[in-house]
C-alpha cells in the first residue's frame, strides 16, 4: 500500500470539507446528485469517446497502482543477470538455455533466446529496444486516460455551472427554486476542478512513475544481455546495472 497516496487523498478531502465547516457552511451542500451526474458521468462519456475501449479498460485497471504499485524487481533482475553472466562466461552462451524454462517474463525470455541463438550486441539492442518502446507507448497511452479525465472534468464542471444558472434564470419568478439551481451551478464547478486536480491528474502521474520504473527494469535486462553478448566481466555488468537503482 502506498501510504503517500492514501494520506494525500484523505488530506485533500479533509481540506475541502474542513474549510467548508470552518466557514460555517453545511457539508451536506456538497451532495448534489445533478452535479455528480453532469461531471462524473459526463467525464466518463468523454473519455470513452476519446479512447478505444481496450485502452480505457487498461487505464482503469492501472488506477490501483496509485495506491498499490507493483513491487520493484530491479535488484532481483540484477542478481539474475549476473548469474547468467557467470554461466555464459564459464560454459558459453548455449548453457543459458537451461534458464529459458525458468523465466516467466516474455521480454526476458525473448532476450535470452536471441542471445542463445547467437545474436550480436547490435541486433540484440535493436530487437529489444523495439519491444521496450512498444511496451512504453502502450502503457503511457493507457495512463493518459486519467490525464484526459483530468482535462475534461473542469470543462464538464463549467457546463454544470451553466446548466445550473439556466435553471436559476428560468425560475426567477419562484424564489423557492433558485437555491437548487445555484447549488448545482457552484457544486458542479467544485466537482470538476476538485476531481481533476485532486484525483484524476495525481493518479495519472503516479501511474506514469510506475511505468517509468517498469521500463527501467526492461532496460536493465537489455543492458545486461548486451553485456553478456559482448563478453563483459560479470562484475563490470553488475556495477553498470546498479546505476539503474
Amino acid at each position: 500500500m502506498d501510504r503517500g497516496s492514501l494520506i494525500g487523498l484523505v488530506l485533500a478531502v479533509a481540506a475541502i470539507l474542513g474549510g467548508q465547516a470552518m466557514e460555517g457552511g453545511q457539508i451536506g451542500l456538497f451532495l448534489q446528485p445533478a452535479a455528480f451526474v453532469i461531471v462524473v458521468i459526463g467525464t466518463l462519456a468523454a473519455v470513452l469517446l476519446h479512447y478505444p475501449l481496450p485502452v480505457f479498460m487498461k487505464g482503469v485497471r492501472m488506477a490501483k497502482w496509485a495506491f498499490r504499485p507493483p513491487g520493484s524487481e530491479a535488484e532481483a533482475l540484477i542478481r539474475r543477470i549476473v548469474q547468467w553472466s557467470h554461466t555464459a562466461r564459464q560454459d558459453g552462451v548455449l548453457a543459458l538455455e537451461k534458464y529459458l524454462n525458468m523465466t516467466r517474463d516474455p521480454f526476458q525470455k525473448t532476450g535470452l533466446q536471441l542471445l542463445i541463438d547467437g545474436a550480436d550486441a547490435a541486433k540484440l539492442r535493436d530487437t529489444l529496444d523495439v519491444q521496450i518502446v512498444g511496451f512504453e507507448t502502450a502503457e503511457r497511452q493507457a495512463a493518459r486516460v486519467w490525464e484526459a479525465a483530468g482535462g475534461y472534468a473542469p470543462t464538464l464542471g463549467i457546463l454544470g455551472a451553466v446548466i445550473g444558472l439556466i435553471h436559476v434564470m428560468e425560475n426567477l419568478s419562484d424564489p423557492g427554486k433558485l437555491g437548487a439551481g445555484i447549488a448545482v451551478a457552484f457544486v458542479a464547478t467544485i466537482y470538476g476542478v476538485g476531481l481533476a486536480n485532486l484525483v484524476f491528474l495525481p493518479i495519472a502521474n503516479k501511474i506514469k512513475f510506475t511505468i517509468a520504473r517498469r521500463v527501467a527494469e526492461r532496460e536493465i535486462v537489455c543492458d545486461g544481455l548486451i553485456g553478456i553478448a559482448q563478453g563483459d566481466n560479470p562484475r563490470i555488468i553488475e556495477a553498470r546495472l546498479k546505476g539503474y537503482l
